[in-house]
């Protein structure tokens, strides 16, 4: 199989100033092509550090691609430094680049200045595929196998992701051109209300019972539960059945606690469910402070069914927009079943939704003497009643936060299974 690392140059990565994206966009084109990425790394702005950690990454991998390090300031060195490892006799001029470069600068009303054209100077020790998008052109440095022990290539991209995202398809294709790839087969099964040690303590027998080809992953989210994927690497037309077999040996154990074979998010299971139903959907939210929320509207369409919520944060408002008994507070407690179904019932009958839901909890080092810190109540109302449901974390206050709103959306999605 053909075996690749994925390299990020850049101090201001290291020093977290701004978040790598590009690795994993690469790595997944990567997959899609049934090439298997084994490692990610971030390196420095040092000649040293950069030249030291690809050769090390080429003798290692078939391909090496790396982002970052390619402007027109002094600090950009990573040209220089894969001139000297390339061993580059001398610098050529790319005009299909420098055309470019032209090109996007006078459409900005830019000056075009030495420096700015300076970049389509290239080693004379590397191909070049034109940056539509930038001024950085891509290089591709072909190493021979007396080099790194095996037939090596490094494919230099700019840091931008814009620039590194646009010309991934021309770099997707100079692969395909000059490599014998195998399949990677991937599936995804979505999970949500068991931890990750808990979930393979239960599928521990049929994890156990995989055949030896097939790989299984554990991805953990506190928004979207526990993610199951099953690889197959080298595969033949057989893997996507055979995946889909293993998986529904799973159904069964796992009952409800699955809710998605693909990978998706709770609150899109929800749209699906509620689009083109005619149903509708309210909240009532104190802890998650609007989370849900926000979840619920990052899905295209779902102005369809989504009519709106209230952030009732304070005693009084509970009370006074949602017509929680001021009594029930004082006696049930703030954070309670009672206070959670009464929400969501008022929430409905204020929107005249379908269904709702509502949060009230203790989202960090706060209690009281009946509910400790990290605990929600969860209330969902709908046509089939008021079902209540608690929850308790042990996180800091904004993981609270997620895997409370998480929950309250896992609720609302079996009730309304169940109301089908």
């Amino acid at each position: 199989m053909t075996k690749a690392s994925v390299c990020t140059i850049g101090d201001e990565i290291l020093i977290g100033q701004i978040v790598d994206t590009n690795s994993s966009h690469i790595s997944r084109a990567l997959n899609s092509l049934g090439i298997r990425v084994g490692k990610m790394v971030s390196i420095a702005d040092d000649a040293a550090q950069i030249k030291d950690c690809l050769e090390a990454e080429l003798r290692e991998n078939d391909i090496v691609v790396c982002t970052g390090g390619l402007g027109p300031t002094k600090d950009d060195i990573t040209k220089e430094t894969l001139a000297r490892m390339s061993g580059a006799q001398g610098w050529v001029e790319n005009q299909e680049q420098k055309e470019i470069i032209i090109r996007i600068l006078s459409s900005r009303g830019l000056q075009i200045l030495d420096i700015n054209l300076k970049q389509a100077l290239v080693p004379d020790s590397c191909q070049v595929i034109p940056n539509k998008l930038g001024t950085a052109p891509i290089m591709v440095f072909r190493f021979p196998a007396g080099r790194f022990g095996h037939p090596a290539v490094l494919y230099s991209l700019p840091g931008v992701p814009f620039e590194a995202l646009g010309a991934l398809p021309d770099v997707l294709e100079d692969i395909r051109t000059h490599f014998g790839l195998g399949a990677i087969v991937h599936s995804t099964m979505m999970t949500y209300g068991l931890a990750e040690s808990a979930l393979a303590k239960l599928i521990e027998p049929w994890e156990s019972a995989l055949p030896a080809d097939m790989h299984l992953a554990y991805l953990p989210n506190p928004v979207t539960g526990v993610r199951l994927r099953l690889s197959v690497y080298d595969a033949d037309d057989s893997a996507p059945q055979r995946i889909s077999a293993q998986f529904g040996l799973l159904k069964p154990i796992l009952g409800d606690y699955i809710y998605a074979m693909e990978d998706t998010s709770l609150e899109a299971v929800i749209g699906a469910l509620l689009r083109g139903s005619g149903q509708t959907l309210s909240c009532a939210e104190s802890c998650t402070g609007g989370m849900i929320s926000h979840l619920l509207t990052t899905i295209s369409g779902s102005s369809e069914y989504y009519l709106g919520s209230v952030t009732s944060y304070h005693p009084d408002v509970k009370a006074k927009v949602l017509g929680v008994d001021p009594k029930v507070i004082e006696s049930q407690g703030i954070v309670s079943a009672a206070v959670a179904a009464a929400m969501a019932r008022g929430v409905r009958a204020l929107t005249g939704s379908t269904y709702s839901v509502a949060t009230t909890g203790w989202a960090d080092s706060y209690g009281d003497d009946r509910e400790p810190a990290g605990t929600v109540w969860v209330g969902v109302d709908g046509p089939a009643g008021t079902r209540t449901a608690r929850f308790n974390f042990r996180n800091d206050r904004k993981r609270n936060i997620e895997r409370f709103a998480a929950s309250a959306l896992n609720e609302l999605r079996k009730y309304i299974i169940s109301a089908k």
